[in-house]
Order: C-alpha cells, then structure tokens, then sequence
C-alpha cells in the first residue's frame, strides 16, 4: 500500500487540542504564582540578610540572638518556638563579650598568625623565655594567644637517618 500522490508533502498546520495543551504555554495558576512570588520573596530576603550579616560580622552573636528570639517569639506556639532559648542566650553572650574597634581585631588576628609559627616546644620554650624578660602587663595578650594555640608533638615523624 502507497501513499496517495496528493498527500506525500503533508504539512500540519495545526494540531489536536490535546497536543496543543500538552506543548502550549500555560497560564500558572493563582497558587503557583504565589508560590513563585514566596520564592522570590525568600531569596531576596536570604540576599539581604546576608548583606546584613556581612556588615554585622564582627557582632554575629548579637544578630544571631536577635534573629533566634524574634523566631521565637513570633512561633512560640509552635515545637519551632523552642530557639527562643537559644536566642536569648546568644543575646546574653553578645551583652558579656567584650566590643573591640575593626583595627584592634585586625591586629590580633596578625599577631596570632605571627606566634603560630612558634609551633614547636623548643621554639615555643625561646619565645617564653624571651617573654619572660618583661612584665605581664607588657606580655599578657602574648602569653593568652600562645597558651590558646597547639604545640607540635616533637620528633612525631622521626627521620629515617636518625638511627
């Protein structure tokens, strides 16, 4: 069986209504554009408060308790509303935690990297001796960074030539 001569460059202008529907644009409904507008909302949201967070960086437990007490308060009813505690406690943290200038910070966070290469206990006994020439007054903030910091475990890879 052939085709018929009148029929071989059959071209379709239009399709079933099924077809149509299945492939055709849609119209999204009242929910969905709500939907999709939650969604918008919850992302311009995350962008803003991680701009905020960046400029709030060095008082993160401030914000944090805020943000942890507001959802708290707001779900408190619910089992959600249990990181009121939470955020209460980070404000308190935030009340007793000593406020630095961004200066003050930046010079701490050099000096610590500056001590971290005293990592051994031989270098770390030099640099204690060497503090101890001067006062605590004068040596206090060194002696706390040092005391904070690990020692490297002397001689843990022992070298093959050694013996």
């Amino acid at each position: 069986m052939g085709l018929r001569p009148n029929r071989r460059n059959l071209v379709v202008w239009s399709s079933s209504a099924g077809r149509a529907d299945r492939y055709r644009a849609r119209r999204p409904t009242r929910a969905q554009r709500i939907r999709e507008l939650g969604r918008i909302g919850a992302l311009l949201a995350i962008l803003g408060l991680t701009r905020l967070a960046a400029a709030a960086r060095p008082r993160w437990p401030l914000l944090a308790g805020v943000v942890l007490t507001a959802v708290g308060v707001a779900l408190r009813s619910d089992p959600a509303g249990v990181v009121l505690l939470p955020g209460l406690l980070l404000l308190v943290l935030a009340l007793f935690s000593p406020a630095g200038p961004p200066a003050d910070r930046t010079r701490r966070s050099e000096l610590e990297r500056e001590l971290a290469a005293y990592s051994t206990p031989a270098q770390r006994h030099d640099l204690e001796a060497t503090l101890d020439r001067y006062s605590d007054d004068v040596t206090g903030e060194l002696r706390e960074i040092i005391a904070a910091q690990p020692v490297a475990a002397a001689n843990k890879f022992p070298v093959a030539g050694r013996y």
